[in-house]
C-alpha cells in the first residue's frame, strides 16, 4: 500500500514525529526519537521512544506508535515518519521493521533528522523477503 501521499500530509507525519521526540523518556542514552503514523482509515498516532534501566525493555518510538493504533482497531500501515536529532537521517531499527511489516508490508518510511537530509522510501525496500503474516497463511484483521 505505498501509495502517494500528498506533501501536506508528509509535512503533518514530519512535524508530528518531531514533536512527539519532545515526550521522550530517554535518561540513558539521551537520543530523543519521535514517530508518527498513518493509518489506513486516515488517522495519525504519534509515539517516542521510552527506555528502561533494564536495557531490553526499552521500545522505540515507532513500535509506541503502532502500538497505540493497533489498541484502537488500526490495522492497516500507510506511513511511518521517523525523527532522529542526528545530522542524517536514520531508518527504522530491524525490530521495529518486523512491526511495520506486519501492518504495512509496504508502507511509505521517512526519516528526517536535524539536518538536510532525508530518506524517503517503503518498507518492502528496507526490508526484503521479510517474513510476515503470508507465511503463516495468515491474513492480519
Amino acid at each position: 500500500m505505498s501509495d502517494t501521499l500528498a506533501p501536506a500530509t508528509l509535512r503533518r507525519l514530519e512535524r508530528a514525529a518531531r514533536t512527539a521526540a519532545k515526550g521522550s523518556y530517554s535518561p540513558y542514552s539521551k537520543f530523543r526519537v519521535g514517530a508518527a503514523i498513518l493509518t489506513g482509515s486516515g488517522k495519525m498516532f504519534t509515539g517516542t521512544n521510552v527506555e528502561n534501566a533494564s536495557y531490553g525493555l526499552c521500545n522505540c518510538a515507532e513500535r509506541t506508535a503502532i502500538f497505540a493504533a493497533v489498541a484502537t482497531g488500526e490495522r492497516v500501515l500507510r506511513a511511518v515518519a521517523v525523527y532522529t536529532p542526528t545530522k542524517t537521517a536514520t531508518t527504522p531499527c530491524g525490530a521495529c521493521r518486523q512491526v511495520i511489516n506486519e501492518f504495512g508490508p509496504t508502507a511509505r518510511v521517512i526519516s528526517v533528522c536535524d539536518g538536510p537530509d532525508r530518506i524517503e522510501t517503503t518498507l518492502d525496500q528496507l526490508l526484503p523477503a521479510a517474513f510476515g503474516p503470508k507465511n503463516l497463511r495468515v491474513r492480519p484483521r
